[in-house]
């Protein structure tokens, strides 16, 4: 069928068949790559959203044979980084942007609202942004940005207003994020934006089955099918095929057994995806299941099968020992145990699990190219070479649509680029959203029991907890998440006697690594509802407990590291206020059959591993502007504001004679994960290390420009470093030993109403009290403290991943712009002793760890009883409800 319609002005011309949808004649059609798939094709995510005739419309949905005639404004059509439109430069100067992914969807959304109301109210704006998701923001920002944006139209104000000065402070500036523009007009090129000609497309066969045995693998009716090009198994992979991040037990292809629902068996290559993904449904394999460990319980069990030939399903044992715990709980005054456990959870980036694959150059000088979404691009690099057994390759990561410690793992990378050396082509494997949940790693569920006493005066007197760990099929870095656990693992208070037993256990559970916080969000959750169940015991008041238990300067952590500065009790008292007037307004709304509560819930987050280290290296450019060299990933939460402010604040420089080289194996530094919260303070320290070094010859050559120092024979080029004061591990009998070179203090409010009849929990609002040090860029700060409370809050109350339940973002209860709720931040800035600059460090992750805490406990002054195993849904709170009577 002839289909003629306007496109961004332009009459286009298209012969469309009936399953043609607008946004993949706008993808791969017209390559206008602005909009983004990420719910395979169901309308879920809104990242495709385009205005069609005047009104926002779901381009996925739409199929282009109903559109003759019609008119289409995608976000190319709005605007470019050179003159944006208005709407586009509040979103980058509110701080609504910040992975990119749903940016221009969101962006079209408000542009269909504005044209119709330019001054909407906020429930107006949610309405309006009903079906766009956001996973980095909380969206709060987003609502300001619409906000502002309506504020520009009605020319209230103009950009120019709002922008900071460019030549003005660098430091404590919130300047927009030098990536900004590029995502709000969508010319950022994800991964899947990447159009390689010739490339073949990929579809993976991926097991049913928890456990079993692979007899036979029948590839005779997809290599019929349309399109077809090949096949591949693991006996085509040239190396180990095991991706090796610590331990050699996840392979790229499963050769003769699979060990949870998701594993990779064989790879189909075809012309297009749609021939490669039906071919790869065509595929039949021949298992033999096996018995299923689908529980730590049942993998320790005497006389358990053993996942694995040469280790134990029992794969790592971490103590912790600190004085006597067991004789000071029998003398306190008061103790309480409980029991907790958190769940498998998906970290929820929108973007798919996309690859690219390609040869540059040919015969033996042949440069294998992988694209995707690394933020640890070296070490990723390394597994890829041993897995795949192929040598010369680097490593590009694309704009990244969030990741949220996801990324810490190869999960596509090693199909496609295998997939390249098998078929000699270039690849492309873009998964959906599905295939997307299968292949990628989870946060690891922990099991939790604990006692908590105090003396008579309310002060903790010990801590003992049992910690088991579903590590999933494979390691991973499942006993760096147990260590990080332990060595936060007093939170923000002083207890003289603990002990710990923490336990990692494989199961045929999908398999855990990093996820935002990475181990103490799930510690935390028992460890934070203990002191508010010992506080309640006592008949204390939950925020004096934490001001009375609060670690000082001189006494030491669990580890029994000793801390040199501790602001925390600083913290409570900001907190206060707020604290206060939330316990007056909850007063009138205890009785009823929606009631209110108010929890607390407080984190010591640590940065700055014990022997962790960075190296950046910058360069003088011949135009006196410096170029930084570092892998520095910034998968949104604004590392290239970071490293941009840092360099113009130390050398003086304006912010566009800052250039970032990070995102190429061959051409930076490696200077380990974007994870951890420690870009700011390890690579940051790096580069002002590195900038110190530059300055200190241009200073002994007394050169002012690039030529003058060139005149004097010494290099434009210097690397610097940062490296932690303390190595070594933690005692493998006691637990003692180095702990984090700075800690992020913070103490979150949790505001919620609760139904007692259908156990609906909404949350009011949060407030977020938090320090770690002075705050480089305060717009991309905030965004990250209220992105980090919405996912806290989705951790408390909705998500869970159930492997072959779990498919989509309705599935896996994805938080909206409809669960959004009122943010307030209260920033202190005290300089940490070794904190970058002005004493910063990062805080990406801290949020994630006192938030559900807080929501638990708020729940609990509104009903009167404790949900213990997250999620906190409403078949639990009526459970609860109905046994307490």
């Amino acid at each position: 069928m002839k289909i003629k319609l306007k496109v961004n002005g332009r009459l286009q011309q298209v012969v469309a068949d009936p399953s043609l949808t607008l946004l993949d004649l706008l993808r791969d059609v017209l390559h206008l790559t602005g909009a983004k798939q990420s719910c395979d094709k169901a309308g879920q995510c809104g990242a495709c959203t385009v205005i069609v005739n005047g009104k926002a419309v779901r381009s996925c949905l739409l199929k282009v044979a109903k559109l003759d005639g019609a008119e289409v404004i995608t976000v190319e059509g709005l605007g470019t980084p050179e003159n944006p439109h208005l709407i586009q430069e509040a979103m980058v100067l509110a701080g609504a942007v910040q992975c990119g992914f749903c940016t221009p969807g969101i962006i079209m959304s408000a542009k269909a609202l504005l044209d119709v109301n330019p001054d909407p109210d906020t429930e107006e704006i949610k309405k309006a942004l009903r079906h766009n998701l956001c996973r980095c923001t909380g969206y709060a920002k987003i609502i300001d940005a619409v906000k502002l944006a309506g504020r520009f139209i009605r020319n209230e104000i103009s950009p120019d207003d709002v922008r900071p000065d460019p030549d003005g402070p660098k430091y404590g500036v919130s300047h927009p994020r030098p990536s900004g523009l590029a995502k709000a007009c969508g010319t950022a090129q994800f991964t899947a934006d990447i159009i390689v000609p010739g490339a073949l497309e990929l579809a993976t066969v991926r097991s049913p089955h928890p456990h079993a045995l692979i007899k036979k693998i029948d590839f005779a009716a997809a290599e019929q099918m349309p399109g077809v090009i090949g096949v591949m198994t693991a006996k085509d992979i040239l190396g180990t095929n095991r991706l090796k991040y610590s331990v050699a037990d996840r392979p790229v292809l499963c050769e003769d057994k699979v060990r949870y629902i998701g594993d990779a068996v064989a790879v189909i290559a075809a012309l297009t995806r749609q021939q490669a993904v039906e071919a790869a449904k065509a595929v039949e394999v021949e298992y033999e299941l096996l018995p299923v460990l689908s529980s730590p319980g049942e993998a320790m069990a005497e006389g358990a099968l053993q996942l694995y030939d040469d280790r134990p399903n029992l794969c790592f044992i971490q103590p912790q020992i600190k004085g006597d715990a067991a004789k000071a709980l029998a003398e306190s005054a008061t103790v309480i145990e409980s029991h907790f456990t958190t769940q498998i959870n998906h970290q929820a980036p929108l973007e798919p699990e996309a690859c690219v694959a390609y040869f540059e150059g040919g015969g033996e000088d042949a440069q294998l190219v992988v694209i995707g979404r690394s933020i640890n691009i070296h070490k990723h690099l390394d597994m890829l070479q041993e897995a795949l057994g192929w040598e010369n390759m680097r490593y590009e990561e694309a704009y990244t649509g969030g990741q949220f410690g996801m990324k810490l793992e190869i999960s596509s990378e090693g199909i496609a680029a295998g997939a390249a050396l098998h078929f000699k082509r270039p690849v492309r494997y873009i998964p959906g959203i599905a295939e997307s949940m299968l292949m990628t790693p989870k946060r690891h569920p922990f099991d939790m029991k604990v006692k908590l006493g105090a003396d008579s005066e309310g002060r903790i007197t010990a801590y003992d907890i049992d910690i088991v760990v579903d590590n999933g099929a494979y390691h991973s870095n499942g006993d760096v998440i147990i260590n990080r656990a332990m060595q936060m693992l007093s939170g923000a208070y002083n207890i003289p006697h603990l002990h710990a037993v923490s336990k990692l256990v494989y199961t045929n559970n999908p398999w855990g690594s990093a996820a935002r916080g990475a181990g103490p969000p799930q510690a935390h959750f028992a460890l934070e509802c203990a002191v508010n169940m010992l506080a309640d015991k006592l008949g204390l008041d939950p925020l004096e407990m934490r001001i009375l238990n609060s670690l000082q300067p001189g006494q030491s952590k669990s580890t029994g590291s000793v801390v040199e500065q501790w602001p925390f009790p600083e913290l409570c008292a900001a907190m206060r206020p707020h604290y206060e007037r939330s316990l007056l307004e909850s007063r009138e709304h205890k009785k009823g059959v929606v009631r209110r509560g108010v929890g607390l819930g407080a984190g010591a987050f640590g940065i700055g591993g014990p022997g962790d280290q960075a190296i950046v290296a910058i360069e003088l450019d011949p135009d006196d502007g410096v170029t930084i060299y570092a892998a520095v990933a910034d998968p949104g939460e604004g590392n290239d504001s970071m490293l941009t402010q840092l360099a113009a604040d130390g050398l003086g420089l304006p912010l566009d004679k800052i250039r970032l080289m990070t995102k190429n194996t061959d051409q930076t530094t490696a200077t380990g994960p974007a994870a951890g919260s420690r870009m700011t303070y390890m690579v940051g320290g790096a580069l002002v290390n590195a900038v110190e070094q530059l300055k200190q010859a241009m200073r002994d050559a007394g050169a002012a420009t690039y030529q003058e120092l060139i005149a004097t024979g010494r290099p434009v080029r210097y690397t610097g470093t940062k490296t932690t004061l303390e190595a070594g591990p933690l005692d493998p009998e006691t637990g003692q030993g180095p702990s984090f070179e700075s800690v992020v203090h913070a103490l979150q409010l949790a505001e919620v109403e609760v139904n007692t009849e259908t156990g609906e929990v909404k949350v009011l609002k949060m407030t977020t009290a938090v320090d770690s040090g002075p705050v480089i860029n305060p717009k991309n700060f905030e965004g990250q403290l209220e992105g980090g409370a919405d996912m806290g809050a989705g951790f408390a109350l909705r998500e869970q991943y159930i492997a072959g339940q779990t498919k989509d973002w309705i599935t896996f209860k994805f938080p909206s712009i409809r669960t959004a709720f009122e943010m307030e931040s209260i920033i202190r800035e005290t300089p940490r002793l070794r904190g970058t600059g002005k004493g910063s460090t990062g805080v990406g992750e801290m949020t994630m760890v006192p938030t559900a805490p807080a929501i638990i406990s708020a729940i609990k002054d509104a009903i009167g009883v404790w949900i213990c195993d997250l999620p906190a849904t409403p078949e639990k709170i009526k459970a609860a409800l109905q046994q307490r009577g």
